[in-house]
C-alpha cells in the first residue's frame, strides 16, 4: 500500500482504468466502469465480454484535472463513462478519439498527434503530458484498430522533473519505443498494457514475451502491469508475464496492484 504522505501513487480499478495522483493532480484513465458479464463494442463486428467487475466507479471518483484516454475502444471509453464523465472534464488523447468525443458533447478534448506535448498547471506544479506513438495491431489490422497513444507524464517543480512515467496504451513492442528514453529521459516506473488480447485472429496488445521486452528495453526501476484479465480476448495471463521477467532477470522490480489497492509509484 502506498503510503498517505505518497505524492505519485496509482489507484487500479480495473482492465486499464487506473486513478493516478501525481503531486496536485488527479488524472483518471482508460474510463471502464461497466460490470462483470457485460459486453463492449470493439469496432468491426467485434466485442469483448468482462469477466470481472470494476473496482471504481463513477461515484467513487475525486474530482479530476483530466482524463487521459489511449483509444476509443469500448473496454477502454464505456458507454457509462460517457454518460457519467461530466463533458467539460479535459480528455487527453487521440485526434481520432477527441473528434468522436467532441461530436458527443465533450468541450475540452486535447487531440495529440505523436510526441506531441500537453501540459496541465496547478500553483507552481506542472503536469507535463507526452503522446507517445503505438501499434494496436500488426500489418494491415492497424489500419483497421483506431489509433493509440502512450502517454509520458512528468511531474514538475520549480522547472524541474521531479517524477517521470511513461503508461504504454494498447500497443504492441516494437523497438522504435526506445525513442521514450531518447526523447524524454529516464523513467521511474513504466504502466503496460498487456493480455496479449486476440482481435481478428491476431495478437493486439503485448503478451508476457513482448511486456518483459519493453522491460528489457527501457529498464524502469518499477514496473505496474494493467490489462491483463478482465476480458475474454485476453489470452495472456499476468504469470506469463512475471514469469518471463523473473527468467531474464530483466531490470527492476515487478510490482503487481490488485484492483481497488493503492500503490506507490515512486522506486
Amino acid at each position: 500500500m502506498a503510503d498517505p504522505a505518497d505524492d505519485v501513487t496509482l489507484t487500479f480499478g480495473g482492465n486499464a482504468t487506473t486513478l493516478l495522483r501525481l503531486g496536485g493532480f488527479t488524472l483518471l484513465t482508460d474510463p471502464n466502469f461497466i460490470g462483470r458479464g457485460q459486453r463492449v463494442y470493439l469496432g468491426k463486428g467485434l466485442f469483448a465480454k468482462r469477466l470481472t467487475d470494476p473496482a471504481l466507479l463513477p461515484d467513487d471518483l475525486p474530482d479530476l484535472d483530466a482524463v487521459l484516454l489511449s483509444h476509443l475502444h469500448g473496454d477502454h471509453w464505456d458507454r457509462i463513462a460517457y454518460a457519467s464523465i461530466d463533458t467539460a472534464t479535459p480528455v487527453v488523447t487521440t485526434q481520432a478519439a477527441a473528434r468522436t468525443l467532441a461530436s458527443r458533447g465533450f468541450s475540452a478534448t486535447a487531440d495529440l498527434r505523436p510526441w506531441q506535448v500537453h501540459e496541465l498547471a496547478r500553483g507552481e506544479e506542472t503536469l507535463r503530458i507526452t503522446s507517445v506513438p503505438g501499434e494496436h495491431g500488426p500489418g494491415v489490422l492497424a489500419r483497421v484498430l483506431p489509433p493509440v497513444m502512450g502517454s509520458v507524464l512528468e511531474l514538475l517543480r520549480g522547472g524541474e522533473v521531479t517524477w517521470r512515467g511513461y503508461v504504454t496504451g494498447d500497443t504492441l513492442f516494437r523497438p522504435y519505443l526506445a525513442e521514450v528514453l531518447q526523447r524524454c529521459g529516464p523513467l521511474d516506473v513504466v504502466v503496460p498494457h498487456l493480455g496479449g488480447t486476440k482481435a481478428l485472429g491476431f495478437t493486439v496488445t503485448m503478451d508476457g514475451r513482448q511486456g518483459a521486452d519493453l522491460v528489457e528495453l527501457l529498464r524502469p526501476p518499477v514496473t505496474v502491469p494493467v490489462h491483463y484479465d478482465d476480458y475474454d480476448r485476453f489470452a495472456s495471463p499476468l504469470g506469463d508475464f512475471v514469469r518471463e521477467v523473473a527468467e531474464r532477470r530483466a531490470p527492476g522490480e515487478v510490482r503487481v496492484v490488485q484492483r481497488g489497492e493503492t500503490i506507490s509509484l515512486r522506486a
